[in-house]
């Protein structure tokens, strides 16, 4: 028997070698959640459970391949034969055996994301309706997962979700419902299918339910705080004869909720399964207890939770969390490469650097001055804040109103139009005898009468903009106007008619706009730009044809946990911005917002920077005072180091230089 009291600490221990039914192993950040759950299943094993019958559920096979890994290397292969893998891994191998019973062939077809964006535009064109008319199929497909995932009906999920578009949700239900049939003919399942159809054997087969509720003895799952109602489901049913259910998540890391995880499959499984034993870890092996303590005085304001305290196991360096008040986001990005730099100097690699914040728009100006400072970084979407796609369809559209001879950039925005592809632009560049001058009226009106039919309502009214925009000498301060209408009157309903996430990907245009509003020149803004994307782009190709160098990186905070950081810079909390204004809007109490400020501010070990800015530049050109976060009100002023620059304007030359604590 392995010794597990040298191995583990207290709270560990009792979580490993808990007795049988169920166990609620709440791990609170940096705690060893997956040493204690590796160690579970070697005391199980070593008790004399088959290893068969046991079952470990993650959420990557990376995961579940580590855990078991760690596991063999203790029992000296015991593990062999544990059913560990993901949920759809896991129901796989379920509908494999039964497949029959829910009119399946065995030898089921797997459809992965491109089979399914091909099988939802063979229902769309075999409907009768124009892909590009249509909902982008992507776009249909993420609501038949949205709701699936949600357990929802499909009809109540999509109808909030299309308002916007001029779609009937009629329509949309009955490629929904093709979609549907179109799988079960073709013998396969998507992924979403797979958790459906597993759920489907168990609840709606007897013979099968017992077999698989007979067979494994004991349940465990990772991550369970962002398990959704179809998989919490499936673990009750295999688990309800005996109770053995091991859970491990933590409460105050659930903040997945947009993509269907559920906060109460954690907040109630005491009661789904009375007689829970709740283990706490709440040793952190991870952060300074300074950064803990900030930690655990945010999370206290939230209502609905298990309570939990961090207790570090590093010894003090006296280094507080810094909270910097700066004048504006241009500011902001300047102190982040100080910061940055200063950690460098300080021994650091820029692999150690993290640069954290809540929505992608917020890291453009910080995107933009990484460049001119020649500091290595990386995107964690892999795509930088001016190579998004909407991001580009703008500068397009203001790129035709500078440069004559832009086909690529014409080309881009025409075949946004309904009825309007490439063949299509290249006769109509050609027709245009290979220029377009948009102050030119008689320009303007031949490209108005080279568009198909369908296309010139949408384009006349943005011929209108354009000849506003002209009459205005394309000022900086017009480009405003020029955006809003060219939104308003065709780019909003393309939007909604393309992404899951047309709202958000409107404030990215709308930060772009405000941004662009903060130079004088417009000529040279784009080519700044389009320098910088090329910068970009051989960057891209040298890491891909050399090994990678040490780089920070720029993440939004869900793409960040689970990882830690060194040194973490955390920006834009203000008001509206973290916790962002459609938070405030769906929740008052801004409970998941607070969660991820937990997550952010966790994934710090020696250093933890929070940058406040006083002032926001809005497109349209206004300006607004920002008010301070509230997750920053609500840490004790004794918890932190206050540093607010007196500066009134953007411009400034030295100041304050941070501290860095590092243990060698």
């Amino acid at each position: 028997m392995t010794d597990l009291t040298t191995l583990l600490n207290e709270e560990q221990f009792e979580a490993a070698t808990a007795p049988d039914g169920p166990l609620l192993i709440l791990a609170a950040a940096g705690t060893g959640k997956t040493r204690t759950l590796v160690y579970r299943v070697v005391h199980l094993i070593e008790r004399g459970i088959p290893p068969e019958a046991i079952m470990l559920l993650t959420f990557t096979n990376r995961a579940a391949r580590e855990m078991l890994e760690r596991a063999e290397d203790v029992t000296g292969g015991a593990t062999r034969g544990l059913w560990g893998g993901t949920f759809h891994h896991v129901a796989n191998r379920f509908l494999r055996k039964f497949a029959s019973k829910l009119g399946f062939r065995p030898d089921f077809t797997i459809f992965d994301a491109e089979d399914q964006r091909t099988l939802m535009g063979n229902c769309i064109k075999g409907l009768g309706f124009k892909p590009s008319e249509f909902l982008k199929r992507e776009l249909v497909l993420s609501l038949i997962s949205g709701a699936t995932n949600r357990g929802l009906e499909f009809e109540d999920y999509a109808e909030s979700r299309i308002e916007d578009t001029e779609i009937p949700l009629e329509q949309v239900i009955k490629v929904a419902d093709e979609y549907a049939r179109l799988k079960i003919q073709n013998n396969g399942m998507d992924f979403d299918d797979l958790l459906v159809n597993a759920l489907r054997l168990l609840t709606e087969h007897d013979d099968a339910r017992l077999f698989y509720q007979e067979h494994f003895q004991h349940i465990l799952v990772d991550e369970y705080q962002d398990t959704n109602i179809l998989q919490s489901q499936f673990i009750d049913t295999l688990g309800s004869p005996h109770k053995n259910v091991s859970v491990v998540g933590d409460d105050f890391q659930c903040i997945y909720s947009w993509r269907g995880s559920n906060y109460d499959n954690i907040m109630s499984f005491p009661d789904r399964y009375p007689g829970t034993l709740i283990v706490k870890l709440e040793q952190n092996y991870r952060s300074l207890p300074e950064i803990l303590k900030v930690a655990n005085a945010s999370i206290k304001q939230n209502k609905k939770q298990f309570e939990k305290t961090l207790r570090s196991t590093r010894a003090s360096l006296h280094a507080k969390p810094t909270v910097y008040s700066v004048y504006s986001d241009t500011e902001q990005a300047a102190r982040v490469i100080e910061i940055i730099s200063k950690a460098v100097s300080a021994g650091y690699s820029y692999d150690d650097i993290a640069v954290l914040y809540r929505s992608h728009f917020h890291s453009s100006q910080i995107d933009r001055e990484l460049t001119k400072s020649n500091i290595p970084f990386a995107v964690t979407s892999g795509i930088g804040f001016y190579e998004q796609a909407h991001i580009k369809d703008i500068l397009a559209l203001l790129r035709i109103t500078i440069f004559p001879v832009e086909k690529l950039a014409l080309m881009r925005v025409l075949q946004l139009l309904p009825g309007v592809g490439a063949v299509t632009v290249e006769r109509i560049w050609g027709k245009l005898g290979g220029v377009f001058e948009v102050e030119k009226e008689n320009h303007r009106k031949n490209l108005l009468a080279f568009l198909p039919a369908k296309a010139r309502p949408f384009w006349s009214a943005v011929d209108v903009a354009l000849e506003e925009f002209v009459a205005n000498n394309r000022s900086i301060k017009a480009v405003n106007d020029l955006v809003d209408k060219f939104i308003n009157l065709f780019y909003i309903k393309h939007l909604s008619q393309q992404y899951d996430n047309a709202e958000e990907r409107k404030d990215d245009i709308f930060e772009l706009v405000a941004d662009i509003e903060q130079h004088y020149d417009l000529t040279e803004y784009l080519a700044n730009i389009t320098l910088k994307t090329n910068v970009d782009r051989e960057k891209d190709k040298k890491d891909q044809t050399s090994e990678e160098t040490p780089h920070v990186l720029l993440s939004t905070i869900h793409q960040a946990k689970g990882l830690e950081w060194p040194v973490v810079i955390v920006v834009w909390l203000t008001e509206g911005m973290f916790p962002s204004s459609r938070a405030l809007l769906e929740d008052l109490s801004c409970s998941e917002e607070r969660r991820l400020f937990y997550v952010a501010v966790t994934r710090a070990k020696d250093n933890l920077h929070l940058f406040v800015p006083r002032v926001r530049f809005m497109h349209g050109g206004g300006r607004m005072d920002c008010i301070q976060s509230r997750f920053i009100k609500e840490i004790p002023e004794e918890l932190v180091r206050n540093v607010e620059f007196s500066f009134n304007s953007p411009g400034f030359g030295g100041g304050y230089s941070p501290s860095y604590y590092r243990r060698f």
